[in-house]
């Protein structure tokens, strides 16, 4: 799979980008605040349906427009989409492929797969459990995008749930009980615990396909420093030991098993229900995959508050490249992305991650300086100033 072409229009800081790209390695060289990490967003909203920088489409949209488009054109062995999405403000966004009539924009998950690791990636080792649920979750909807509807339900369940629980709490507290609202929350209940199984089941299930691949990628980015301190991925669930056996094992259940996930789904109704008092009390739902955590383990320790810089560098690396082939074995190469990050790493990892990205058949690079892409990575060279970006001849 790879990108054949890229056009942008009032996305961010551009006005308008148009890239012809090819297979093989492309580095977008330029100097920082240019725009380049904004050309690699758009690529990675195009896959995700979602950034790596912020929470919302809002600061998608170049300042003072109404709306923001992402154009490519998608190769997958001998078959080539094109591929829209509109980026509205205020209103619901549209997708387009191959220039049919306008969709929702779910409907363009799966055609482009990609991986990016970024600066921002330290925040998986060393930020709160919100930033690997996160991880979670885009790369389960990468790997099987049926999951952004399962993602959305439970969201909605959960919101509902969490403003029920506020109101019906405050006049719980107040003497004024409200059995509608409490029959409302059972009804709440169910629907968090349907979707939530089907999340959850989708996450354990995950977790045992992409561990072997990262603790092999930890082992192979931190070399010597890896041995005898290899890394772990532990799924920890709000559930606790109310997890049924065998769920999140290589030999567990898969997703898909329905018997798996009504079981879950029974465990998790029954959870919701001996915490409803505690989460009156809190306005809050504290059971749930919302609540979930993925601990990363270097030897005996956890990786947060006790790894090192190199080390919680070469992690976060383990997982984007653990996610990558993942990918890979599955469903056909997906594109890797690099954003400014041989720079902030040693010479050992520069070398390490170099290696892997000269296999891919498509990465996507932005560096500062030239200098900071390893030789072994020549390919295509756009220059990125302001407000233009030109391919060197």
């Amino acid at each position: 799979m790879y990108l054949r072409h890229l056009q942008v229009e009032d996305f961010r800081s551009w006005k308008h980008a148009d890239l012809a790209l090819t297979p093989g390695a492309t580095v977008l060289v330029g100097r920082n605040g240019r725009g380049k990490t904004n050309l690699l967003e758009a690529v990675g909203y195009l896959a995700t349906l979602g950034s790596h920088r912020v929470a919302t489409d809002a600061p998608l949209i170049r300042q003072g427009c109404d709306r923001a488009i992402v154009r490519a054109a998608v190769v997958n062995g001998d078959r080539e989409l094109t591929v829209e999405l509109e980026i509205n403000a205020g209103r619901a966004n549209r997708a387009r492929v191959n220039r049919g009539q306008p969709g929702p924009p779910r409907s363009v998950l799966g055609i482009l797969r990609t991986v990016l690791f970024a600066p921002e990636d330290l925040a998986l080792v060393k930020g709160d459990p919100a930033e690997r649920r996160r991880f979670l979750d885009e790369l389960l909807v990468q790997r099987a995008p049926r999951f952004a509807g399962v993602r959305a339900d439970y969201d909605k369940a959960l919101r509902q749930r969490n403003a029920l629980l506020k109101t019906a709490g405050k006049r719980g507290r107040s003497g004024r009980e409200d059995p509608y609202a409490l029959s409302t929350l059972d009804v709440w209940d169910a629907q968090l615990a349907d979707a939530g199984a089907r999340l959850l089941a989708g996450r354990l299930d995950l977790i045992a396909a992409l561990t072997p691949h990262a603790v092999a990628a930890y082992s192979a980015v931190a070399g010597s420093a890896a041995v005898g301190r290899e890394a772990s991925l532990v799924y920890r669930s709000s559930l606790g030991d109310a997890l049924p056996e065998g769920f999140g094992m290589p030999e567990g259940r898969e997703a898909d098993n329905e018997p798996g996930v009504a079981q879950l789904r029974d465990v998790l109704l029954d959870a919701l229900g001996r915490a409803r008092d505690v989460d009156l009390e809190r306005g809050v739902s504290t059971v749930g995959p919302h609540r979930d955590e993925l601990e990363l383990r270097i030897g005996e320790a956890p990786a947060r508050g006790y790894a090192s810089h190199g080390e919680s560098w070469s992690l976060a690396l383990a997982l984007r490249l653990g996610a990558y082939e993942l990918l890979r074995a599955e469903a056909g190469e997906p594109v890797l992305m690099l954003d400014d990050v041989f720079a902030e790493l040693d010479r050992d990892r520069r070398a390490r991650l170099a290696e892997v990205a000269a296999q891919a058949e498509q990465v996507l690079i932005t560096a500062a300086v030239d200098e900071d892409v390893p030789s072994k990575l020549t390919g295509t060279r756009f220059r990125v100033a302001e407000g233009e970006v030109s391919r060197e001849t």
